[in-house]
């Protein structure tokens, strides 16, 4: 098993490819595998920054990230997903204390705040998220609003 390779990416950087592997992945986990029909492209991709994982030049999770202001006050996580493959590694952990440390980097001082499914509250509690709001349907599956408040140094001290 190779390492992952993380690229963090305006939308305007992103090749063809690189683009498709991404719409491909979330529409195979939100819209297939969760049997949602939904709109995953909601005009928001070109405001954000696109944090991928691949291994072996494959896409095996991604997370796009939004800075403060543009859906929340605060910065901002979402379509956070990784690939069926790839799921019980630890890699949902890895992506998002990535996508923390880029969200760190990219708008320091920040909260971040996110939109979680609700079973995956456990998870994102896991990572310092602490709920907000009581659980609401988004798309017709339970969400809860969680927010990270601002850390000074790394994402994962």
């Amino acid at each position: 098993m190779t390492a992952i390779k993380w690229t963090c990416q305006a939308f305007e950087q992103l090749q063809p490819a690189q683009l498709y592997s991404i719409l491909r992945l979330r529409t195979e986990v939100f819209v297939i595998e969760q049997d949602c029909v939904y709109q995953d492209m909601d005009n928001f991709d070109s405001q954000a920054l696109h944090l991928c994982g691949s291994q072996d030049s494959i896409l095996t999770c991604y997370a796009r990230l939004f800075a403060p202001g543009v859906k929340y006050p605060g910065a901002s996580i979402g379509r956070v997903v990784t690939a069926p493959q790839a799921r019980g590694t630890g890699l949902g952990r890895e992506l998002m204390w990535q996508a923390l440390e880029q969200c760190h980097r990219a708008w320091p001082g920040a909260a971040i705040t996110i939109s979680a499914q609700h079973h995956l509250e456990r998870f994102y509690n896991s990572v310092d998220f602490k709920t907000v709001s009581a659980p609401y349907l988004e798309d017709g599956i339970p969400h809860v609003e969680m927010t990270r408040a601002a850390v000074a140094g790394t994402a994962n001290n």
